[in-house]
Order: structure tokens, then C-alpha cells, then sequence
């Protein structure tokens, strides 16, 4: 399998497969928001981290953190590992192969944050590579597994970030079956005139509910909105492109 080796934020950079699962806007909207939420943290563990690109983009965004990662998927697994290599992280960054459904020996962080594959088995396409199975299809946990380990792991004033599909209902139902509160949803809209695609979640054990404005990517005649190009802009990720 082809790897690429492309940027992810600042002089960052991180190992993808060329038709295997690679970061999205999805992940990097979640680590700006767990950023925003937490500027303070100094620990962050990351649920299902896949590549790696949620949980070193927030780390990216918090400079004194130090980030544990979960990652039951060994390909996905071994290119996190080159990644955390190829930008000399070792100091900063530990990922684990395990499934995040299995008791985990970690203790409480103040920010949680996840990218919970969207579709239950049956409700969409498997597909036949397994790595791009496994982020899209719900084949080593949901939302709910997601919300349960995140409240195990979760100080009493910290906060829990994922992002989901917007118009799935269980997000919420999760938040609440963790014994958690919904304190943001913000959906996020790729185009300003169709529906929204995902949705941005904040929770914790405290506080009140305060939703943001909706997050548009890009306006309805296609161009990048000011808000998504300064949201780039605070990440690193303004310059997104694939490295020589």
C-alpha cells in the first residue's frame, strides 16, 4: 500500500495511505474546537485516533499538552507511529493498540476527544480496505462506547469533544446514557445552502448548555468562508498540501 507523506499543521507532518482512510475537515474542526474549549489542558487522550490527526492537531494547538492516543486498528496504528517518528514527538505523544472497548489502564484527563465512525453496521457500504472500514463503520464501538470510556477517563470539570453525523439522534442519547451534559452542538455546514453534514459536540459532568453559531465551510457559490480560512489559519492548517 502507497503511503504519502503530507501536511498536516505547521511544520507537521503525517503518514496517510493514497486510497486508504486520510484526515478530514471533520478532524480538524474537532481538535480547533477541543482547543477552544480547553486552552488550558495539559493532557489529552484521544478515543479511536485512527491516523492520529485529531489528537496532534489539538496537541499541535496546545503546545504544554502531552497526548495519550487509542488505536485498535493496526495499520492506522503503525502509521501514527511513523507520524509521532517523523515529527520527533516521542517526548510528547504515546499511542496504544487496543480497543477502546477493553479496560484501559490510563487515568482522568482534563480533555477527551474522538471521531466516532458514523454508521452502524447495515446502514451503509463496508468497505473492503480495512482501514477505511473501520473510521467509516462502527466495527470496534459507537458513540456510545465513545461517551462511556470518555466519562471514565474524564476529570470532574473536564471536557469530552467528538464530532458525528448531524443528523444522527444518538449522539445526544450517548452524552446522556454517560451520565454526561450536552454543553455545545455546532452544526457545521459544507455548503452554505444544503444540509448539515456533521456536527460538533461539547460535554462534560458541569455546566450549561451554550450552542455556537453553525460553522459554514463554504458559502453557496462554493468559496471558502472568512471563518473557515481564519479557523485554518489558528490550526496550521492554511497551508494543506501534499509534501514532495
Amino acid at each position: 500500500m502507497q503511503e504519502t507523506l503530507d501536511h498536516l499543521a505547521g511544520a507537521w507532518k503525517i503518514y496517510q495511505l493514497k486510497g486508504g482512510h486520510r484526515f478530514s475537515a471533520d478532524d480538524v474542526l474537532t481538535a480547533w474546537t477541543a482547543a477552544r474549549v480547553c486552552p488550558e489542558a495539559r493532557e489529552i487522550l484521544d478515543l479511536g485516533s485512527g491516523l492520529g490527526s485529531v489528537g496532534l492537531l489539538a496537541l499541535w494547538r496546545l503546545p504544554a499538552a502531552v497526548l495519550t492516543g487509542v488505536e485498535v486498528q493496526q495499520l492506522s496504528y503503525q502509521l501514527a507511529l511513523k507520524t509521532v517518528e517523523q515529527n520527533q514527538l516521542q517526548d510528547r505523544v504515546r499511542f496504544l493498540r487496543q480497543d477502546l472497548r477493553q479496560p484501559l489502564e490510563l487515568g482522568k484527563f482534563p480533555l477527551v476527544t474522538g471521531s466516532p465512525p458514523y454508521f452502524p453496521p447495515g446502514r451503509a457500504t463496508v468497505s473492503p480496505h480495512p482501514q477505511r472500514a473501520a473510521a467509516r463503520c462502527e466495527l470496534h464501538g459507537d458513540v456510545f462506547d465513545y461517551g462511556r470510556v470518555a466519562a471514565e477517563h474524564l476529570l470532574p470539570d473536564g471536557r469530552f469533544v467528538f464530532v458525528h453525523a448531524a443528523g444522527d439522534p444518538r449522539p445526544e442519547q450517548a452524552i446522556d446514557a454517560a451520565g454526561l451534559r450536552l454543553l455545545s452542538r455546532q452544526a457545521v455546514f459544507f455548503r452554505a445552502h444544503l444540509e448539515p453534514t456533521v456536527a460538533l459536540f461539547v460535554c462534560g459532568f458541569e455546566g450549561e448548555r451554550k450552542d455556537p453559531a453553525p460553522f459554514v465551510i463554504r458559502d453557496s457559490q462554493g468559496r471558502w468562508t472568512e471563518e473557515y480560512l481564519a479557523m485554518r489559519a489558528e490550526m496550521g492548517t492554511a497551508g494543506l498540501r501534499r509534501s514532495p
